[in-house]
């Protein structure tokens, strides 16, 4: 049956099932997200009004781990994006918690604190954002020494997930040259080829991004 995405190139949690979506070469309708009747048709499929968001038939389907699980369970063609083993699911599961909970959310609160009027700013906020990302970069430099991918040699919905998160989280809190597994690791990422699909499709609105985008990637 077909599918219909609705994203936009530019978010980050759109770039998890869209990398999902390409790996596969999985067949679907590309709905931009960006007009008001675009963001109509979203609001009446979802109210939350957040992409992205899967029509498969009459089901809807939000939120991009659950898009890439359901994926993965109805298209017979699928990759594994969870393994079939109970453990190494679990490891699956939790980093792509740990990519969505403690880079991409602190990646974004300095993004949008960016965006607030100076009496909005949060300066508390964003420094403890900055820790965050530190943290978790520091924690992901031993996590990921010995694995080519987040969870050892098979590219998994961790990965999907990582993708997004390294590549704005590095933007926004640059990634220290001390940490080089996980800036190596982000630099595998970026050479999967799905996921230089995802980069092309976002480059014509880098300028939306409120910190300005770098000169690179």
């Amino acid at each position: 049956m077909a599918i219909t995405l609705y994203a936009h190139p530019f978010s980050s949690y759109c770039w998890k099932v869209l990398i999902a979506l390409y790996e596969d070469q999985t067949p679907f309708t590309y709905r931009l997200v960006e007009d008001a009747a675009a963001w109509d048709e979203l609001k009446s499929l979802w109210p939350i009004k957040k992409f992205p968001v899967l029509r498969d038939g009459e089901k809807v389907i939000a939120e991009s781990s659950i898009i890439v699980e359901h994926l993965m369970t109805h298209n017979e063609s699928a990759t594994a994006w969870i393994p079939a083993d109970n453990q190494l699911a679990l490891q699956v599961r939790f980093m792509d918690r740990f990519f969505d909970n403690y880079v991409m959310t602190p990646m974004s609160k300095i993004v949008l604190n960016s965006m607030r009027s100076s009496e909005e700013k949060d300066a508390k906020g964003v420094a403890e954002a900055r820790q965050m990302l530190e943290v978790a970069y520091e924690w992901l430099e031993g996590q990921i020494a010995q694995d080519h991918w987040a969870v050892g040699d098979t590219f998994t919905l961790a990965d999907c997930s990582a993708a997004p998160a390294l590549f704005y989280a590095d933007w926004a809190h640059p990634i220290d040259s001390k940490f080089a597994n996980v800036r190596a690791y982000r630099k595998r990422l970026l050479a999967q080829p799905s996921v230089v699909k995802v980069v092309e499709e976002a480059r014509p609105y880098r300028g939306y991004f409120p910190l300005g985008a770098p000169d690179r990637d």
